[in-house]
């Protein structure tokens, strides 16, 4: 798609990103041919389908340069979290996911911002680096690899790269243990934006631009969001903010400057930009001014953020604006299953893909979902036995994620997310908890004032929640007593509403501050890691369930039997 977009549209910028207070861009035939000498040089160096890249980089025009060149000569390319280098101080990730790649090259754009993290490269492994200075012997530039011919053997090797070569290596986020490589296959990637081609044909009908910050490690920005760009021939805005305090006002920026046609994000991005959206009607008219698709990823969007995407939509949109959901993991590259017609309700993630099939397995009284396909990973990088158990009898992958059917009677009507079955505890009484389930509807109730919930109670007699409250919200009340005494209120009528013991809310206590994505609490695709937050705030929830209660643990009236109920 490259070359056939180099040869029919060069002219039309691909990739654009922040150059001080402007934006600089590569058009698509400035990228095809800055790939072709980078990819020579790679084979001048000796690199091959044998030898991956590893890449410490954020998004950038650089990264984008030599992860494509990479791909064109068949080399296996691992774009690395830039938080196991910049963020956990003691490397110990880093170390084990280069341990566990074994490349033959590391880029790093910024030599200086990653000068400590040269501590976990081998010594015999060549650095290169885009800008700053590497200490090493065998360290070269990208202007180096630039500046290289194009090699006689170039188009003969990019001609012997096949579907089932491995494309790239993305390294899973390691919540429940340490980080897995999931193989990536050219057949992957290029069946993923084909089977969406087909279920949105309008992204071939229009101009694309997309705005978009999600990192390319992950297979969210990495693999739907610029691979939909490329195989379109469209334009992707590299927005350097995320939706963090201090940081979402770049994206605000970004998007005021170049509206988008399609625009993707997770569940905080799309809450930050209803509000301001909502605050701010000028422009809330621009973004909406050439916008066809929202769509949403990495968890259910609560109810009322969908709702209110919607209306602000209806309010500003010049035509119809789809606000929409898909589902898919790292090994389906991403997208197993997308909604592609009116969506009814944000839990929705709609019906397989072409080429996609899917198997429902009962587990813990949910249906988890299995996938079979082009779409699905071959394995983990050098894990074996992983690989070996993440497949049934039949060859489906088994996700651990639980779907149910929108209309059980029609499964035509699609499908709704139920939950990550690892997130979901027993109590003591052997009750299970639907830990996603119970955060989204909390969310419902209480988004006025809560920006973000995590469940806990495992093998203990009731229901907890640590809910963190935004400092709007705080400022809003006369004292921390009377901002408990209102959320305490939106809990009742939570409450009011769910089932039994496996939904009621016995007990919460407010957290001031934010979920640090450094600490893991927050992971890189924006969505709450409920198990890190649990373990990391452990004295917290020894508090949230300390006998006798504490002064500031919010206690909820126990549920009232039906009549009739044994009690």
């Amino acid at each position: 798609m490259l070359a056939r977009w180099a040869g029919e549209r060069p002219d039309r910028p691909f990739l654009v990103e922040r150059d001080g207070e402007g934006w600089r861009a590569a058009t698509y035939a400035q990228m095809f041919e800055a790939v072709r000498r980078i990819a020579s040089g790679l084979l001048g160096m000796g690199l091959s389908r044998a030898t991956p890249i590893a890449i410490l980089s954020e998004n950038s025009l650089a990264h984008a340069s030599l992860s494509l060149a990479a791909l064109y000569a068949g080399i296996p390319v691992a774009p690395i979290s830039p938080a196991y280098s910049t963020q956990y101080g003691d490397l110990r990730r880093l170390r084990f996911v280069l341990e566990a790649l074994q490349p033959r090259l590391v880029f790093a754009e910024d030599a200086d911002r990653y000068r400590d993290a040269f501590d976990a490269v081998d010594p015999a492994v060549t650095i290169v680096s885009e800008r700053g200075a590497v200490s090493r012997p065998g360290a070269g530039t990208l202007s180096d690899l630039l500046a290289t011919g194009i090699a006689p053997e170039l188009d003969a090797v990019h001609a012997t790269v096949a579907p089932g070569d491995v494309a790239k290596i993305l390294f899973t986020s390691g919540s429940t243990g340490e980080p897995k490589g999931v193989i990536n296959t050219h057949r992957m990637l290029c069946s993923n934006q084909q089977s969406l081609a087909q279920l949105w044909p309008f992204l071939d009908a229009h101009d694309l631009v997309l705005v978009d910050w999600l990192p390319w490690h992950h297979t969210f920005g990495g693999n739907h969001n610029f691979n939909m760009a490329l195989y379109h021939g469209g334009t992707l805005y590299i927005d350097d903010g995320k939706p963090l305090p201090g940081r979402f006002e770049r994206s605000i920026a970004a998007l005021d400057e170049h509206p988008p046609t399609v625009y993707f994000n997770v569940p905080r991005g799309h809450r930050l930009l209803v509000d301001v959206l909502s605050a701010h009607a000028s422009f809330a008219t621009r973004f909406f001014s050439r916008l066809r698709l929202i769509g949403n990823a990495a968890a259910a969007l609560p109810h009322p953020t969908w709702t209110a995407l919607r209306e602000l939509a209806r309010r500003y949109g010049s035509g119809e604006v789809a606000v929409t959901g898909s589902w898919g993991l790292t090994e389906t590259a991403p997208m197993a299953t997308a909604v592609h017609y009116l969506l009814r309700d944000p839990a929705d993630i709609g019906l397989p893909g072409p080429g996609t099939e899917l198997l429902f397995v009962p587990t813990e009284h949910k249906l988890e979902i299995r996938v079979r396909g082009p779409l699905v990973t071959p394995g983990y990088w050098r894990r074996d036995d992983l690989s070996a158990s993440a497949f049934d009898a039949d060859g489906f992958f088994k996700t651990g994620d639980a779907v149910r059917f929108a209309d059980p009677s029609d499964p035509a009507q699609g499908l709704r997310f139920d939950g990550r079955i690892a997130e979901n505890f027993k109590l003591s009484s052997g009750t299970w908890v639907d830990a996603g389930a119970v955060r989204l509807a909390v969310l419902a109730e209480a988004s006025s004032l809560v920006d973000d919930v995590v469940v806990a109670g495992e093998n203990l007699d009731e229901i907890g929640l640590l809910l963190f409250v935004g400092s709007r919200a705080r400022g809003e009340f006369d004292g921390d007593d009377a901002l408990r005494a209102a959320v305490a209120a939106l809990l009742e009528r939570y409450n009011a509403a769910a089932g039994g013991s496996s939904q009621h809310a016995a007990r919460a206590l407010l957290a001031f501050d934010q979920l640090s994505a450094a600490d893991g609490e927050i992971t890189d695709k924006g969505s709450v890691n409920q198990r890190r937050v649990l373990a990391r705030r452990a004295d917290a929830v020894e508090r949230l369930f300390a006998e006798p209660t504490a002064p500031d643990t919010i206690v909820m009236p126990a549920p009232v039997p039906a009549p009739g109920a044994a009690r």
